[in-house]
Order: C-alpha cells, then structure tokens, then sequence
C-alpha cells in the first residue's frame, strides 16, 4: 500500500516537473533567431545606426518605446498599435500623447527585416533589439537580447495612463510601481540611468523649475526657465536636456547631476533627496562601470515583464496593426 502511494504521489511530482519545464522552454532566449533569421540583429542595427546618425535623440526615443511598452500589460509591443474606429491603442494615453516617439523607425526596421525573413520576428522583440543598439551607439554597454516574444492582439489605453509613472511621481510611488513589476529598487535606480539621453518637455518639468527651490541648482532652474514659461500652455512642448552636460551620450553623468541637484524632471531628483536611494546614486555617480553592469541586468530583467510566447499573441506583419 505504502508503494503503490509512493508510486502515485511520484507520478504526480513527474508531471508537475514535466509541466514546468514545458513552460520553461517556451520563455525568451537569446538565439531564438539563430535559424529563422540569421540576419536580424544585423539588419536592425542598420536602420537604428542610420536613425541615430540623422537625429541623435531617436536613439532616447526608441529606448523609451521600450519602456512604455514593458510598464503596459508586459513586452507585447502593444504601444504600437494604431487607433482604428474599432480598436483604441495606447498612443493617445496621457504619458505617450505628443511624447513617445519614434514609430517610423520601427517600421523602417520591420520592413527591412520582413525582406529578409518575412512573417517571422514580432514587433516586441524588433523593440527589445532596438533598445539595446540605441544604447549601444550612443556609447553605452552591451548586452544578449532575450528574444521569443510574439505580440499582443489587444493595447490598454486605461493601464498606459495608470502604468507608466509620471515625471511628477515621488520616491515611494516610484518604488512601489517598480516592485509591482518585479524590478527592484537598484533596477528602478539604474533604468532610471536612462535619462542620461533624450529630452524631456515643457509640461513634464515646469512645476519643478518654478517652484521646487530647495533641491534644484538655481543656475539651471534659470536656463530652464529661458524655454519654459510659467503659464500652462504656453510652450508646453518646448524641449530642453534630461542631461544638460552630455544629451546625447550613454554615461553617468545623469548621476552626477542628481548629486548635485541638477535633476531636471521632479521624479528624477526624488532618486537623491535625502532618501532610500541616495546611497545608490552616488555609487553610481562615482563608478560607470557599476552603473552600467546595473544596467544591463535591469534591462534583461525589465525584458522578461510578462512576455507573450509560444501560440500566445501574434506575429505582426505591420507593428501599426493586427493581423
């Protein structure tokens, strides 16, 4: 009787472990493509290069489309989507409208890999793959891009106006949304580091700039204020660097500036105010490489939020719109 129990509760075991290492083989990896499209990372770089070379901000850009695709409903390329009088995507939710940027690229680079091996690389991953060659052309570090993500059928325009944390969120609010998603507050830190590229608008920083004076270099309040008036709607989308020493360059330097209360946006400064966080700041504005190693973990980490893999979601022959 004891054996045939033993016997019955290893089968169950056995097919607990056989179910979870099916699961297991259908997550992300980094030579998913080997076969199917050898040429992929190639191609990418490609047309992310030519992007950068003609406007060194897209590099930010598509950086960030990553991001706010990740923070929605998981990597799904699902910022992508196009409105249509049947389906409401996530570009006109509040943090994306008249902000995120960079669309064209991405159907630059989804043509180009279509010639090369037509209806096999998702949107998400073309994302993924993008993000990485921006930072590293901008003189930031390397890293092996997960891939396996196919894309999502369905965008969230309420989850992108209550996922993505706005440039007004303090300390607490940021690491709560973060810890939601399995990052930790070291990853929210580093991911963060992101700002040292890219310009920000009018709108995301003019309350900051007219009056938070306690934590804010009153020489770069000044300059700020030169391109952002104080009255709303009056050059809202005026732009100015996150990272006023090096806009276009991969470094520390956004670090550097948090020391020394040179954040532009309010949620950027909540990072070094006297907090949890400032001890990581400061590591960070002292050694790149640490920064930079922080990084890239982080980034694989934020890559693997709830990804759509096996016969889940779809390969998308245009990222604008469903098959």
């Amino acid at each position: 009787m004891a054996s045939i129990s033993f016997s019955f509760k290893g089968a169950i075991t056995l097919a607990i472990l056989i179910v979870f290492l099916g699961s297991s083989s259908a997550q992300l990896c980094t030579n998913f493509y080997s076969k199917s499209c050898p040429n992929l990372f190639t191609t990418v770089k490609s047309v992310v290069n030519s992007a950068i070379q003609n406007e060194a901000r897209m590099g930010a850009s598509l950086l960030r489309l990553f991001f706010h695709d990740c923070f929605v409903n998981g990597c799904d390329g699902s910022i992508l989507l196009d409105d249509t009088s049947s389906f409401t995507g996530e570009k006109r939710a509040l943090p994306n409208l008249n902000s995120v940027r960079g669309f064209n690229v991405v159907d630059n680079i989804k043509s180009a890999i279509e010639k090369v091996c037509p209806g096999v690389v998702s949107c998400a991953d073309i994302l993924a793959i993008a993000s990485r060659d921006s930072v590293v052309i901008l003189g930031g570090p390397n890293w092996n891009v997960k891939l396996g993500r196919r894309d999502a059928r369905r965008a969230s325009l309420t989850a992108a106006n209550n996922s993505i944390p706005p440039p007004t969120s303090n300390l607490n609010s940021l690491i709560s949304r973060f810890n939601s998603l399995g990052l930790s507050t070291k990853d929210m830190v580093a991911l963060s580091g992101s700002h040292t590229i890219g310009q920000a608008r009018c709108t995301s920083f003019r309350a900051r700039i007219y009056n938070e004076t306690n934590n804010l270099d009153s020489s770069l309040a000044q300059t700020r204020r030169g391109n952002c008036p104080r009255v709303a709607g009056v050059g809202d989308n005026n732009l100015a660097p996150l990272d006023l020493q090096t806009p276009t360059a991969f470094d520390n330097n956004y670090f550097r500036n948090l020391v020394n209360r040179r954040g532009l946006l309010h949620s950027d400064q909540q990072l070094f105010n006297g907090g949890s966080t400032d001890s990581i700041v400061r590591t960070y504005s002292n050694n790149a490489n640490t920064f930079k190693s922080d990084f890239v973990a982080a980034m694989i980490k934020m890559g693997d939020i709830r990804p759509l893999t096996g016969s889940n979601g779809e390969i998308r022959k245009n990222c604008r719109r469903l098959n």
